[in-house]
């Protein structure tokens, strides 16, 4: 599985346009230079107010067609120290547009950590930190931000020799880390839709048991989350072979490591997901409480 991480992309990246090698249509690449930096700014004012953000083309590489993007932060005297700068704009930028190119026919997995979100579709993960993943939250209710990308994808979409575009960390990278092709354009050229009121999200949890249903299907257990009782069926069917297999023995008390598929809906009035049902999708980790015991079905 190719692993990607956000944080590659903090102070510069490569914009990697395919097609024709070593030529672009100058107006083309004038515009999508012009909408990046202009995204950059939008995003930057909201990431680090009292901060002025430079973006600056350092270089041109060889391949389909490649320019390196860099930013060039400037703070307000005596206002803001230092530490308030958070050098996250281009990585912000990187995670908006893989999330909202991400193929609509091909499952995505979501595991959100403290630390960090990892988001999992086919042979892809990216690991975007949370600081990023809750200022690309923010950004995503900027007009001004989401026109911007727009025009970007806007402007590749109207020149018919230019197959793909893409992002990545390094000007010597063979190929993009993220890559977009041309079918996949209009998911950020047209307007973006409004959000749906469903959602989920897929956590990495510690359930303690409290009543087990020790066989295939859809009937909810009962378990204790975070303090609070929960019920979900468990769904993995390897689980269940491993326990009719006699490898694993439950009982009362004992607790799982699993993957958690957690439906949130959002309250019309405060605009607030909340969660309203739970699936187990995978069991990572059988952890007993004491001594493993058979729990009588």
């Amino acid at each position: 599985m190719q692993v990607i991480d956000i944080r590659e992309f903090e102070e510069e990246f490569v914009l990697y346009f395919g097609g024709k090698p070593k030529r672009i249509n100058a107006y083309t690449l004038a515009s999508s230079l012009v909408s990046v930096a202009d995204a950059v700014k939008s995003a930057n004012s909201l990431i680090n107010p009292g901060y002025d953000v430079e973006v600056v083309v350092e270089a041109f590489g060889e391949g389909s067609f490649k320019v390196k993007v860099k930013t060039l932060y400037n703070g307000a005297k005596n206002l803001f120290s230092k530490d308030n700068l958070k050098v996250i704009t281009l990585s912000v930028i990187a995670a908006y547009v893989y999330q909202h190119t991400l193929s609509p026919e091909i499952e995505i997995n979501v595991i959100v950590n403290k630390e960090e979100v990892v988001i999992e579709q086919g042979d892809k993960k990216i690991i975007v930190p949370r600081e990023v993943h809750d200022c690309v939250k923010e950004v995503e209710k900027s007009e001004k931000f989401k026109q911007s990308i727009s025009r970007t994808f806007e402007a590749v979409e109207k020149d018919p020799n230019v197959d793909s575009i893409g992002i990545t960390p390094r000007m010597d990278d063979e190929s993009p880390a993220i890559l977009i092709s041309r079918e996949n354009f209009h998911l950020l050229s047209e307007p973006p839709e409004v959000e749906e009121n469903q959602r989920f999200v897929i956590e990495v949890a510690d359930l303690n048991i409290l009543r087990a249903i020790l066989e295939r299907g859809n009937r909810k257990w009962e378990f204790v989350w975070r303090g609070i009782k929960i019920s979900a069926p468990v769904l993995d069917d390897n689980f269940f072979n491993d326990f009719f297999a006699h490898k694993i023995m439950i009982a009362p008390g004992d607790s799982i490591r699993v993957k958690l598929k957690v439906y949130q809906a959002k309250d019309e009035d405060t605009g607030i997901f909340t969660n309203n049902r739970y699936e187990v999708v995978e069991v990572i980790k059988h952890i007993p409480r004491m001594k493993q015991a058979g729990l009588e079905i």
